[in-house]
């Protein structure tokens, strides 16, 4: 917990990001709720009936209308947020470059829940993934506290006028949105002081007539793209600094990038995201009692992809095993292949591709331990072609 005195509770992840969002004054939150999202909308929506929140909430007819709503307040220079999740997401897809392509500084929440079909509304990290293409920050949380300290880390970041691009947080659905946890809220004067009011840079101003997302020939698009890019790029060092001043300011350790769970001397590191990595370091704890060099890695910055973190935590280890819920279909997992392109050029640890808990599986200590067991007699081998598939139940699956 943190140096600064703040409110001890207990209560639901959705509440935390609600909490912590409500904190940072939004000006227009639009949403379109969805399961595992909804509380986290269900708890603003009441705190502005309530009076707690004076902000303007639109309940939309849809997720591409929610994503569009804020899209049109963000150009007008309002500070705008909405969450959602899986399907609701992929709706918002189109919008989602729009907002990126348009340099609006939006906040979203993902509650990570596996997409159709076959329909499931339980947890992986597919759907926050599969947009990772579309130019938004991405920091995936691994519990309640982290969620709810992150919002004011993501408006000051998308809001910084040499960034002025969206910031997307993750939480895992039902493991994080429904579960219950002691966690410390921020102080709102805190946040006051830490998060300013926003000014906007550009903005849609009568007295200085301008467009969002106008057509662009093919003579400047690709330039465009070029400058979007560089942008999100060079958002890292300001969005590490904005991690740093918030630790300062709410007596908080975070590391911007990635953290690191006893990989300083591990041979075998294990790399993954969000509320797994939880389990994983009890995994690593039992192993090291059991005299193996293991640890984690976990990744919290998925894009832009922190290429210089990972290799320095990752430079002596032999094998990496890189488990995620999620894949590319056709490939592997999308964080292994990331994985393998930060060490293209560069003297590297053989990485290996594990696909777990897809659609909610659990994924067991036991598992784990046995991912890093297996991962150990790998070294010096060539990764194989296929990822391996945790828990998989082959007699289920019928021959073709």
């Amino acid at each position: 917990m943190s140096k600064v005195t703040g409110k001890k509770v207990v209560i639901e992840g959705s509440l935390a990001v609600a909490e912590a969002v409500k904190y940072c004054r939004p000006n227009v939150i639009s949403a379109y709720p969805i399961t595992p999202q909804t509380h986290i909308v269900e708890d603003l929506a009441q705190m502005v009936a309530d009076g707690e929140l004076k902000a303007e909430f639109v309940n939309t007819e849809s997720e591409f209308a929610a994503a569009s709503v804020v899209f049109g307040a963000s150009t007008a220079g309002a500070r705008t947020y909405t969450a959602t999740t899986s399907q609701g997401l992929f709706l918002m897809f189109e919008v989602l470059y729009n907002i990126a392509g348009s340099r609006l500084p939006i906040v979203l929440t993902c509650a990570n829940r596996a997409v159709s079909a076959p329909i499931s509304i339980w947890n992986d990290q597919q759907d926050s993934l599969a947009v990772r293409d579309a130019g938004w920050i991405q920091v995936f949380c691994e519990d309640a506290q982290e969620i709810h300290d992150f919002q004011p880390i993501a408006f000051k970041v998308a809001e910084d006028p040499k960034v002025r691009l969206p910031f997307m947080t993750m939480l895992d659905g039902f493991v994080n949105t429904h579960t219950y946890e002691q966690l410390e809220l921020m102080d709102p004067a805190l946040v006051d002081q830490y998060l300013p009011t926003y000014k906007p840079v550009v903005r849609l101003d009568p007295a200085h007539p301008m467009t969002f997302g106008a057509l662009a020939m093919p003579d400047v698009y690709h330039e465009i793209r070029y400058m979007l890019n560089r942008a999100l790029m060079g958002s890292a060092p300001i969005y590490a600094k904005a991690v740093k001043e918030f630790n300062e300011t709410f007596g908080r350790d975070y590391t911007p990038f990635l953290e690191e769970y006893r990989s300083e001397d591990a041979d075998v590191i294990m790399m993954s995201m969000g509320s797994l990595c939880g389990t994983i370091k009890d995994a690593v704890d039992e192993l090291r009692k059991e005299g193996l060099k293991v640890g984690l890695v976990k990744l919290r910055m998925h894009r832009p992809l922190p290429k210089a973190a990972i290799r320095k935590a990752m430079d002596r280890a032999s094998v990496v095993a890189v488990v995620e819920k999620d894949i590319s279909l056709g490939l592997e997992g999308i964080i292994a292949t990331d994985v393998r392109a930060t060490f293209a050029g560069h003297d590297g640890p053989n990485v290996l591709s594990y696909i777990a808990g897809l659609g909610g599986r659990d994924v067991t200590v036991p598992h784990l331990k046995a991912i890093m067991k297996e991962a150990a007699t790998w070294k010096g081998k060539e990764s194989p072609d296929e990822p391996f598939w945790v828990g998989l139940k082959r007699d289920i699956i019928p021959e073709v």
